[in-house]
């Protein structure tokens, strides 16, 4: 009998194994919503040789053959073949038949979208930039195509999706009306981003005519064929350049690409005096050079991918090595090159954020879609018109005193040098002020994360020197939900703070590196601890913790706190991450023990 259980048991997994994966819920236009993302609605299926019609994938999505979206994300990278997405559309109660489907993602080179409606009609449209802009259902940079829904009527959605570039498909319908506005903020941020580079451009055309200095004549080409770059990779080239030119839209991407990064490098190499400086490393820059020279002159003759990736791909050593050149600069005592760092730090993230994007490393946000941007405009306000405009002000008046007079030179300079040291005193308060907000959590005064990690490396590189093993604390506040939710958040707050300053007192005098880690989450880096040690102190925190209330508003709020530890011992190899992921399922083990408790992970072997 238990046999046949067993075996009637083992079908039924069977048969719900092979069952094909639930299809998503329809996309529900109601009325008042005026624009909906289609990402949560979406499934994919890959054709690898780019071959399939619409009819074989409608028949694909009624047998179920579609997929969930990998993680939701929209973003592919670098893929061959085409792409398929399916979605259901129902127009339940909105009084808007009109839709406009956009694709925010304007370098694709194909995209077609089939509508099949409930009388078995389907309607193709086409877009994308091997097509004329013309093709476009309006004028804008992304590709889109209208969609007629009517009322309380569901409407299958499949679209086909075929580009060299980076695969990204973030649909979204829009109203008209919700469409135009959308328009109008985008077009308004990206006039403020191109009026910054075109200030710049002219602002250093005059400084390069004036001063002759070769570095603005580079900066000034590297704006230029950075504006290029973006103008491109936003899809306004296509849309006002050359909109009845497929093959200039794609043409030019890899070759403004190319142009930027010679100008950067060259900038670099100007600026940062790496010829008599650094000799070896400006032969790395002329290296660099030469392979953006080179791929610029083969993106005529060779496919757009085999130019645009290995370009992109340069992008990350690029940044690491501009990075380098300035920190080595700073070592070596050229001041200048502290404000080289400061202002290029800013571009150079930007740039490996949006290239992380293009190969599917990061989820596409805003912070990451126009990570470019703001890492420019942020370069640009530091290094150009804060820096250079002050400097070439302050140069040009000194220049003028000395021609007025000898004696009013004396007191004029004297004045100025009082001024200016005034100025760089603020200056430097301010920046020691800003790095040391930029360490701390606001609310806790804790270390924030990213400080946090940096301390957390530099105490494990001491820890191997000297053979010391280090412990970690993950420590969460068991169901502060309630807190919230029953007190309010400022009470939450409140709670958040005495458990900041409950961790400082107790573990200063261990010489403790603390931080809060996120939410109610804190992190505890303790040296030269051993085992026993470490679930002492661990235990006597979580005594703590549950012992004391904290009043706040004439209420007794009562706490506790899970606590996952781990030893992290010399000459395991075990780095950063690794070490909180493990104290992280400790903290998880202890959650799952009931709360209120410490969990101590297993120790590494040592290699």
């Amino acid at each position: 009998m238990a046999a046949l259980r067993f075996a009637a048991l083992l079908c039924w997994c069977l048969l719900l194994s092979a069952l094909p994966a639930a299809a998503a819920g329809p996309a529900v236009l109601d009325a008042g919503r005026e624009s909906l993302p289609l990402g949560p609605y979406l499934q994919y299926r890959v054709d690898p040789e780019g071959h399939a019609d619409a009819a074989s994938q409608f028949a694909q999505a009624e047998r179920g053959n579609f997929q969930p979206l990998p993680d939701g994300s929209t973003t592919f990278g670098f893929t061959d073949g085409a792409h398929w997405f399916h979605a259901q559309l129902f127009n339940h109660n909105s009084p808007e038949r009109r839709w406009l489907l956009v694709l925010h993602y304007p370098l694709l080179d194909n995209v077609d979208v089939y509508l099949r409606y409930p009388d078995g009609r389907v309607e193709h449209r086409a877009s994308g930039d091997t097509l004329p802009f013309s093709a476009r259902s309006i004028r804008y940079r992304h590709p889109n195509v209208w969609v007629e829904l009517p009322p309380r009527t569901e409407v299958e959605l499949l679209v086909r999706v075929s580009s060299r570039s980076s695969l990204q498909v973030p649909l979204a319908l829009y109203t008209p009306k919700a469409f135009a506005e959308l328009e109008r903020d985008s077009q308004f941020g990206i006039g403020i981003f191109y009026g910054i580079l075109l200030a710049l451009l002219c602002y250093n055309l005059v400084l390069w005519l004036s001063l002759k200095d070769a570095s603005h004549f580079w900066y000034m080409c590297h704006v230029a064929g950075f504006g290029l770059v973006m103008f491109c990779l936003n899809g306004l080239a296509f849309e006002y350049l050359w909109p009845n030119s497929p093959w200039w839209a794609n043409q030019a991407i890899p070759l403004s690409m190319a142009l930027s990064q010679i100008a950067m490098h060259q900038f670099c190499r100007v600026f940062l005096e790496t010829a008599t400086r650094q000799p070896y490393a400006d032969k790395v820059s002329l290296a660099l050079i030469a392979f953006f020279v080179l791929m610029g002159a083969a993106s005529f003759v060779i496919d757009y991918r085999d130019s645009v990736r290995p370009m992109t791909m340069a992008v990350f050593p690029g940044a690491l090595f501009i990075l380098y050149l300035a920190i080595n600069s700073i070592r070596k005592g050229y001041a200048p090159a502290r404000v080289f760092l400061l202002a290029w730090a800013f571009l150079l993230l930007g740039t490996a954020l949006y290239a992380s994007v293009s190969f599917g490393l990061l989820r596409k946000t805003f912070i990451t879609e126009y990570a470019i941007q703001i890492g420019s405009a942020l370069e640009i306000i530091l290094l150009s018109f804060a820096l250079a405009y002050r400097y070439a002000r302050l140069r040009g008046e000194n220049e003028r005193l000395v021609h007025e007079h000898n004696e009013q030179l004396e007191r004029h300079v004297a004045r100025r040098t009082s001024e200016l040291s005034t100025a760089l005193e603020q200056l430097a308060e301010a920046n020691q002020r800003l790095r040391e907000s930029n360490r701390r959590d606001a609310l806790t005064g804790l270390f924030n994360r990213r400080h946090f990690r940096e301390m957390f490396e530099h105490q494990l590189h001491h820890a191997n020197e000297h053979q010391q093993s280090l412990g970690v604390l993950l420590i969460d506040l068991d169901h502060f939900k309630d807190v919230n939710d029953t007190h309010g958040h400022l009470a939450g707050d409140e709670c958040l703070r005495w458990l900041g300053r409950c961790l400082h007192d107790t573990l200063v005098e261990h010489g403790a590196l603390l931080a809060r880690f996120g939410g109610e989450e804190f992190v505890v880096v303790l040296p030269d601890i051993e085992a026993d040690r470490l679930l002492q102190v661990a235990e006597h925190l979580r005594l703590k913790i549950c012992g004391e209330a904290v009043r706040y508003a004439g209420n007794n709020i009562g706490l506790s706190a899970s606590i996952g530890a781990y030893l992290l011992q010399p000459g395991s190899g075990i780095g950063v991450d690794e070490a909180l992921h493990r104290a992280d399922d400790a903290l998880y083990a202890a959650k799952n023990r009931g709360r209120n408790c410490v969990h101590v992970a297993e120790p590494a072997a040592a290699r």
